[in-house]
């Protein structure tokens, strides 16, 4: 029995950490159970963007918002948690009531973070780019994997992915190759010797109306030709352009229009 009094004295006594403590685990908990639900609409929604049921622009609103609910609810855990204790409400209200305290705090300690966090909600809402798009940002092209609160993730042509803050993006200017048309220009370039036939190669290659051939540069030691097609989505771009690239030099090489190896 005289474990009961000294268990309600324990309890009495360490009550504001026991609440602080079963309040931030229950907001995490929490946090964790409704970014769970999201996630698994998340993954819903990218089978529906790749069968063309969810819009882009939907689809990269709807991913933030999942990020915005959980900081939302652990901060306000936090919150919370903190007003336990009457030191840190007084710390709180001070802080709070002079502005020039809570500007240097947010100014110096939280500028970099805020700026992301700010340009990553401009960026879903206004959206230059969306969840699937082709970019170039900075002369690195990749498809845009994710936009969250901080940061862009892009996965480049070679599989590496391109980390880029927010802030970076809103404020730089972009190529967006599919914000208008979900196709991909794919365009490769062949080489024939100088003295080819070079209105021949371009017939011999643009055979079919979805091709486009043309002359892109004479050197002395060749003429480069360049064909272009379209690809579907961004998705489809690699294996489209080495597909033509394959095609072409076939046709040029039964065509004897290509490069013969010197002996």
């Amino acid at each position: 029995m005289p474990e009961l009094p000294l268990a309600a004295t324990f309890v009495e006594e360490y009550r504001r950490e026991l609440v602080a403590g079963g309040t931030l685990l229950l907001s995490i908990v929490l946090a964790k159970a409704v970014d769970r639900t999201l996630a698994a609409r998340d993954r819903r929604l990218t089978s529906a963007l790749a069968t063309g049921e969810l819009s882009p622009e939907t689809g990269t609103r709807l991913r933030l918002l999942r990020r915005l609910v959980f900081a939302a609810i652990i901060v306000i855990g936090v919150a919370l948690a903190l007003s336990e204790f009457a030191a840190i409400r007084r710390l709180t209200t001070g802080v709070l009531a002079s502005s020039a305290v809570l500007g240097l705090v947010v100014g110096f300690a939280a500028r970099q973070v805020l700026a992301n966090a700010v340009a990553g909600v401009v960026l879903a809402i206004t959206q230059p780019i969306r969840v699937g798009d082709l970019v170039t940002f900075e002369e690195q092209t990749g498809t845009v994997e994710d936009l969250r609160l901080n940061y862009t993730y892009m996965r480049l042509g070679d599989g590496r992915r391109l980390i880029v803050p927010n802030e970076r993006l809103a404020s730089s200017t972009l190529e967006n190759h599919t914000i208008v048309d979900p196709r991909v220009h794919v365009e490769v370039s062949l080489w024939i010797p100088p003295y080819a036939d070079a209105a021949r190669a371009l017939a011999v290659l643009a055979d079919r109306p979805e091709l486009e051939a043309v002359v892109a540069e004479v050197e002395r030691d060749g003429i480069r030709l360049s064909v272009g097609a379209w690809a579907a989505s961004p998705a489809e771009r690699a294996g489209v352009e080495a597909e033509l690239r394959a095609e072409c030099l076939e046709r040029l090489r039964t065509e004897g229009l290509s490069f013969v190896p010197a002996k």
